[in-house]
């Protein structure tokens, strides 16, 4: 999803920052449209940059893909001073696997570098079976038809794709048991260099535990005492390890949504990990092992329509902004909120289930109920075989509509 909009992006602006978790593919991309590539993970390479990163750049055939540019960052100020000079679009392409320096308020990209974050594949990227129209386009159309035909996906299917992760390398190349033993392997990375790299001298081990309290949590509203009972950290290491883990990219932090017409709402933010398949991954979990617990099971269908989600928004020119819904004594809560331009809202839930009813419906109706027209479309995905109403703007919908390919006739016809 994210090439043709890169694309976009170097062709108005002279720098484009490529964000997202080690292994998803930034480099991959970033070269295909790269004039010469930097890898600055490679010593002999960066050494010219460390030494005097604006005599480095001089030369280069641009667009300049700058990889790996949190191990010299001094690059960044280079960067800065080239398009001072010259602020035509397409210069620089930097691809990080750290968000840390560029959301800080002094950074010197600030107003020069355009920020873009790469996601793992998403199911339609994996499959080539992408919608004629995003998902979001289509669920406001409060018409079962334009969400596409039913499939012969059921629970356990929708399981094994996201346990397949969105990580190019396991998800196209390796087997169910080699991909568990990539993804365990990558979890070692990531507690064992990626982490103690980014942020200094760090445990292992409490790295790891902390990590393994992430996926028993993922997909969920939690206290911050639930979090630090399950990993044994005090509240200072916690939310310094929660930081460290956001700016590698492995843990999304969604913020819980305010309206002025609802009240009693929590404030907590929910937790996914990057990619589904890290809950397994972190626990070593097989299919079987998921399909057996149910908690887990919630955990990782909601972890992976989050990841479908997120990915559509990513790519529009105009991101909506994802957000939670829960009310203090949780008698009312909705797992997904998309709030579109204007105000407008899209509810989402999320349902183990094959056989959705309107009781799976009732906290999209209360939230309905008390939006008004500011409600457009609510949603709940489950696990059958095909989209019917449950009500005004309110409709039952498989899971694979989110990939689905759909008649563009269909689509017009609203």
């Amino acid at each position: 999803m994210v090439d043709a909009r890169l694309q976009r992006l170097l062709s108005a602006f002279p720098a484009v920052a490529l964000l997202g978790p080690r292994a998803v593919g930034k480099t991959t991309t970033a070269r295909s449209l790269a004039g010469s590539v930097v890898r600055l993970d490679r010593a002999a390479e960066a050494a010219a940059f460390e030494a005097d990163p604006d005599a480095a750049l001089i030369g280069l055939a641009e667009p300049v893909l700058l990889d790996e540019w949190q191990e010299v960052p001094g690059v960044l100020g280079a960067v800065k001073r080239a398009v001072d000079d010259s602020g035509r679009p397409g210069r620089f392409i930097l691809s990080g696997s750290v968000r840390a320096e560029l959301d800080t308020q002094t950074w010197p990209g600030t107003g020069r570098v355009i920020q873009l974050a790469m996601r793992g594949l998403t199911v339609a990227e994996l499959e080539g079976a992408s919608a004629s129209s995003p998902f979001l386009q289509r669920v406001t159309a409060n018409d079962p038809a334009a969400l596409g035909p039913g499939s012969e996906d059921d629970l356990r299917s929708y399981v094994q794709r996201a346990l397949r992760s969105g990580f190019p390398y396991p998800a196209l190349r390796l087997s169910d048991d080699e991909r568990r033993t990539w993804l365990a392997g990558y979890v070692d990375q990531v507690v064992s260099r990626d982490a103690p790299h980014v942020g200094g001298a760090r445990s292992t081990v409490r790295l790891r535990r902390y990590l393994e309290a992430l996926a028993l949590v993922a997909g969920g509203v939690v206290t911050e005492t639930t979090i630090l009972q399950a990993s044994g950290l005090n509240r200072a290491t916690a939310q310094s390890y929660e930081q460290l883990f956001v700016d590698l990219h492995i843990l999304d932090l969604v913020p819980s949504w305010h309206s002025n017409r609802i009240s009693r709402l929590v404030k907590m933010p929910k937790r996914y990990l990057s990619d589904a398949a890290l809950i397994a991954g972190v626990g070593g979990l097989t299919a079987e092992d998921v399909m057996r617990d149910g908690d887990i099971l919630g955990r990782v269908l909601d972890n992976f329509v989050y990841q479908q989600i997120r990915a559509e928004c990513g790519v529009m020119d105009v991101p909506p902004r994802l957000y939670h819904l829960r009310n203090q004594d949780a008698r009312r809560e909705v797992d997904m909120l998309v709030e579109l331009g204007g105000g407008r809202i899209v509810g989402i839930e999320v349902k183990a289930t094959a056989s959705p009813s309107r009781h799976d419906a009732r906290h999209l109706e209360w939230l309905r109920d008390e939006l008004g027209e500011a409600f457009v479309a609510g949603v709940v995905l489950h696990t059958g075989p095909r989209a019917f109403s449950l009500g005004d703007r309110v409709t039952a919908a498989p899971i694979s509509t989110l990939w689905c390919q759909v008649e563009q006739a269909v689509v017009r016809g609203r």
